[in-house]
């Protein structure tokens, strides 16, 4: 089973890989599946119900959106985040869908996108059931032409219902150069061949794609990442939603631009910019990267940011080395433990996030491959615990200053690291067990629900 950069790397729309991007390709892939067997022209009316965490925060993720779109033929790497709300209420207001981008049927969209507040499926979290009927009015007993589950697993992962079971992610049996899926196995590639993490990652990323375009498909993600820093930082007014947040970054950036050079934190106010920027740019529904989730989308570029700005040297192939060595992180959560909030908790997400910055970071300073380890490490030990409570159920209070937080607690995280031998007492894959563990432990209320923690001690305004 392998994951490449680009699984856990894409670009997509805000503010949630999990409540929106895969929503959104669940209804894609649905509405594509109707048109390769040749029964979309006999579809009336499709009915999509979402579960669990999907259900309990939709409408502050914007799912209902994503799932529309979705059903439209949108994807989420394509979609332009500045008409999908005018989309919406074009299909509000006319009662029409355009199903695959080309039949158009009945829709109510309060009737036929459910969320169902406490209903649960079995398998995961964000649970998703699309059903498309001959009728344009169907009748409470008619059989559905077809009916398919789907599940949100984050970072805009989904699976259908053949694929659920004991693996998380969808197999994948590309043959590797050098495979691994543990962080011993990865450092013991990492010896065996003298490669350093980035190098083992990029070997196999060669069994998918050529070296170019690996590289090309990695700045234009960086190319991706930036715009969305710059966007944050110009972007004024309140984010979308009942808490009537105010963007902050615009203002921090204005108050950084013209003070004097001399502070010795200053990089670490630049840091805390850049994350609040994406993060800002993702509660509002703007165009981002997973990295690896949206609702944990500011770390990795806040981290990237600060080695491009402020260490002497930083070219394009650091940054390649830096997401290289990010994703082969970041798969180890991804195949070992959980990278979804409603699943895991906060902890998933931008615990996951922090430590592969913190990694990737380690490494493009010089690290070795023992510490750039023991810096992913300490960039998850320190997150163990850390709940999903989004206030509202919008990914705004705590989600964007959390990403700042974490953001300079990566570059402690591969600061320590640099500074010591690269031998610890936890290792990674102890810490990413205990992370599994303690998401298993952790009651519902604190996984995305918005049931429990500061959701339900913060009154909305």
């Amino acid at each position: 089973m392998a994951i490449s950069a680009f699984d856990l790397f894409t670009v997509g729309i805000g503010p949630s890989s999990s409540h929106t991007v895969g929503p959104m390709r669940a209804a894609h892939t649905f509405a594509e599946g109707l048109r390769t067997d040749g029964l979309l022209p006999r579809v009336g009316r499709v009915r999509a119900e979402l579960f669990g965490s999907l259900g309990a925060t939709g409408h502050g993720h914007g799912s209902v959106k994503a799932v529309v779109l979705g059903l439209e033929g949108e994807q989420p790497e394509h979609t332009d985040p500045r008409g999908a709300d005018a989309r919406l209420d074009a299909v509000v207001r006319d009662g029409i869908l355009q199903l695959a981008g080309e039949h158009g049927i009945r829709c109510d969209v309060a009737d036929d996108v459910v969320l169902h507040r406490r209903a649960t499926l079995p398998f995961h979290a964000n649970g998703m059931r699309f059903a498309a009927y001959a009728s344009a009015e169907p009748a409470e007993d008619e059989a559905p032409l077809r009916q398919r589950e789907y599940y949100s697993v984050g970072g805009g992962f989904v699976l259908d219902e053949d694929e659920v079971g004991e693996n998380k992610i969808v197999p994948d049996h590309t043959p590797v150069r050098y495979p691994f899926t543990t962080g011993d196995q990865l450092l013991a590639r990492c010896a065996e061949t003298g490669l350093p993490i980035s190098g083992v990652m990029l070997a196999n990323e060669l069994s998918w794609r050529t070296e170019a375009e690996v590289r090309e498909g990695l700045l234009h993600l960086w190319q991706v990442m930036q715009e969305c820093v710059d966007n944050g930082c110009r972007a004024e007014g309140v984010l979308p939603g009942g808490l009537k947040v105010q963007r902050r970054a615009p203002r921090l950036a204005r108050q950084l631009r013209t003070e004097h050079p001399g502070d010795p934190l200053a990089a670490m106010d630049w840091v805390t910019l850049y994350a609040l920027a994406v993060n800002e740019e993702n509660a509002s529904g703007g165009r981002i990267v997973t990295a690896p989730t949206n609702g944990a989308a500011g770390i990795i570029p806040a981290a990237l940011h600060y080695y491009t700005r402020f260490v002497p040297g930083a070219d394009d192939d650091g940054v390649v080395s830096f997401l290289l060595t990010a994703a082969a992180i970041g798969s180890l959560y991804k195949e070992n433990a959980s990278i979804s909030g409603a699943e895991v908790g906060c902890q998933g997400e931008v615990g996951s996030a922090c430590s592969m910055a913190a990694g990737a970071l380690a490494e493009v300073l010089g690290g070795t491959p023992d510490q750039v380890e023991n810096a992913a490490e300490i960039g998850i030990e320190h997150n163990l615990g850390l709940t999903c409570d989004p206030v509202g159920g919008l990914v705004q209070i705590p989600c964007i200053e959390r990403n700042a937080v974490a953001s300079v607690k990566a570059i402690t995280a591969a600061r320590i690291a640099l500074r010591g031998t690269g031998r610890q007492v936890v290792s990674l894959d102890k810490a990413i067990k205990t992370m599994r563990d303690t998401g298993r432990d952790m009651k519902v209320k604190y996984k995305e629900t918005s049931r429990g923690g500061l959701a339900v001690n913060v009154i909305e305004c």
